[in-house]
């Protein structure tokens, strides 16, 4: 979860409940439920096409792939070969999430509320943003989703 305030302290344990029908469990802006509060138009428009790119490269059927919110089942985690894992920025939310269904992990999503920060500023930059445009296409390639 981000240390600035988005993600509310109390999904957690809605999330940790959710390990009973998942491997991993993503806390979902985008699913029936979820919602992005206090997000200038801009964020919001270049988040939702993050997620649009990564399902349509990728044929994952999840909403919010570029979520930092998520609860992992240990095992799970310990099967995904984490010194292989390329990505740096964002794009590793969708690395991790692609490896862990490539591995046959159960994948759910909760749905939450994610409020603009109240501490810290975004990394959010160019080379961030780039290095997902390149990282998704890369991951196809390598079958992590078949």
């Amino acid at each position: 979860m981000d240390a600035d305030g988005s993600h509310a302290a109390e999904d957690v344990d809605r999330l940790v409940a959710a390990l009973d029908r998942g491997d991993l469990v993503i806390g979902s802006r985008y699913v029936p439920g979820g919602a992005v509060d206090g997000w200038p138009a801009g964020r919001r428009i270049l988040s939702r096409f993050g997620n649009v790119y990564a399902r349509a490269w990728l044929g994952l059927p999840l909403r919010d792939l570029t979520g930092g919110f998520k609860a992992w089942r240990a095992d799970t985690l310990a099967t995904l070969g984490l010194g292989h894992v390329r990505s740096d920025g964002y794009a590793f939310q969708v690395e991790m999430t692609a490896r862990a269904v490539a591995r046959g992990a159960r994948v759910t999503e909760v749905p939450i509320t994610f409020r603009n920060r109240s501490a810290g500023t975004s990394k959010m930059d160019a080379r961030i943003a780039v290095e997902a445009l390149r990282v998704v296409p890369t991951l196809r390639r390598q079958r992590l989703t078949r």
